[in-house]
């Protein structure tokens, strides 16, 4: 079998999201694409991760883009969006419709889905911080998607020091996570990944 022929076996998994999978302030390689696709190759998959992220998108500009990302080429699907709607204090409600329209598409396309979340935090209060952070397995529940309700899950172990975690893996922002955060999220999402293979594999 040629090179040609054996990319053409490759699964290929579309990576939707904003800078988080984009790899803001990262060099290329470092990326949340990059490393995923390596950490995949390393588990023995033949497989090539698309990078769909903008930065600074929201779930709205997700959705108007998520026709021309789901070419016939297009096997599965990573959901990463809603950071952004909540940094615009966008209404958990508009929010919710978008991403349910995503997958509403990805269903109509019969292409299984991995739906990450990214949690509100506190300071818009509890009750905005309670309706964001139920979309997620919300709508997972009802798509029957695969679901990781927070990206930066793998940067603290459970019961770890999240505040010490996120000074040593994010960027001076504090928003991003640095080369060494994003292969702990690849660490602890590659298995999900792997799932969603096994969904997309005839």
């Amino acid at each position: 079998m040629g090179p040609l022929a054996a990319a053409a076996d490759a699964l290929t998994i579309a990576a939707l999201g904003d800078s988080l999978t984009q790899g803001y302030g990262l060099p290329p390689e470092a990326g949340f694409v990059p490393q995923l696709n390596s950490w995949l190759i390393a588990h023995g998959e033949d497989v090539h991760v698309l990078n769909a992220g903008v930065s600074g998108d929201t779930t709205a500009g997700g959705l108007s883009r998520i026709d021309w990302t789901l070419t016939p080429d297009v096997d599965a699907l990573i959901v990463e969006l809603g950071g952004n709607d909540v940094l615009r204090g966008i209404a958990p409600e508009t929010s919710r419709a978008n991403l349910d329209a995503i997958l509403s598409k990805a269903d109509a396309a019969g292409i299984p889905v991995l739906l990450i979340g990214v949690p509100a935090p506190a300071n818009y209060g509890p009750d905005y911080k309670a309706a964001f952070d139920a979309i997620y397995p919300d709508l997972a529940a009802i798509h029957g998607t695969l679901l990781v309700e927070n990206f930066f899950r793998g940067l603290a172990p459970a019961g770890g020091d999240t505040q010490e975690a996120h000074r040593t893996y994010l960027q001076a922002d504090g928003l991003h996570p640095n080369a060494a955060g994003v292969e702990r999220i690849v660490a602890d999402l590659g298995p999900e990944v792997l799932l969603l293979i096994r969904r997309a594999s005839p």
